[in-house]
């Protein structure tokens, strides 16, 4: 299993179990996220939903050798990308957060991180972009400057800089995030539901408002990277372990 699900209580606990991988989202690891997803969704004794990671990091995006498989039916990209939820759901960060793996992070409504975690979006140093919310969504969920320099850098922002900036909710000691994550999510459960999900529904639609021209943009963006030569040389440079060549091309 790719995926792991697991109740406690009114709380449903998902982890990325692909630690070989570091968590990269092959088609398998897509389509066991949009299960566990749809489930959570469709169980009225789930409340509340905490995405993690096995192993030394949350996940490192898409796996560049397998692809990500396509997007699903309810989810989107990785399974949940363009989902429609009702219920909360919080990342629980420990060690890395990278690439498409930053944008499922994005993707949540709340972010617990270990000190020691990092998010990242490196897609400018493989020669491509951030094709899954990322041109629009960190620029709602961290002040303009603070995104821009992550898209365009390719540089790690430290947990401990994401919470003064207002990204991470809470900060956890290492190996903890996962056990902070569940607290809160157990405390949103004390909450009466309806309440909880009109909120949540309110806000994100509000949030969402301007998601169609904002994935028009992006589409475009990548259909102008991808019909470059620098495109072809940054995977190539990545999986062949090397210091890209670029040419402007």
């Amino acid at each position: 299993m790719t995926v792991d699900y697991e109740k406690l209580d009114r709380v449903a606990v998902i982890r990325l179990n692909r630690p070989e991988k570091r968590n990269a989202f092959d088609a398998a690891l897509t389509a066991g996220l949009d299960r566990a997803l749809n489930e959570a969704e469709d169980d009225p004794e789930v409340w509340a939903v905490v995405l993690t990671g096995v192993g030394q990091g949350f996940s490192a995006g898409t796996d560049l050798a397998a692809g990500s498989g396509g997007q699903t039916e309810r989810g989107g990209e990785y399974g949940v990308i363009r989902r429609h939820r009702t219920k909360p759901l919080i990342a629980a960060v420990e060690g890395f957060a990278f690439g498409g793996g930053m944008e499922v992070v994005l993707a949540c409504d709340l972010v617990v991180a270990a000190r020691t975690a990092k998010f990242g979006l490196p897609e400018v140093r493989r020669g491509v972009i951030a094709t899954c919310g990322a041109l629009f969504r960190t620029q709602r969920a961290l002040p303009l400057n603070i995104a821009k320099e992550m898209l365009l850098t390719g540089d790690p922002l430290p947990a401990e800089r994401a919470y003064q900036v207002g990204f991470v909710n809470t900060l956890a000691e290492e190996g903890t995030a996962l056990k902070l994550a569940t607290e809160l999510a157990h405390r949103i459960c004390r909450n009466a539901p309806i309440s909880v999900r009109e909120s949540l529904i309110a806000v994100e639609r509000t949030n969402a408002a301007n998601d169609a021209a904002a994935w028009a943009t992006t589409e475009q963006a990548m259909l102008t990277t991808l019909a470059s030569a620098d495109t072809s040389e940054g995977i190539a440079a990545f999986l062949e372990r090397r210091e890209p060549r670029w040419t402007g091309r």
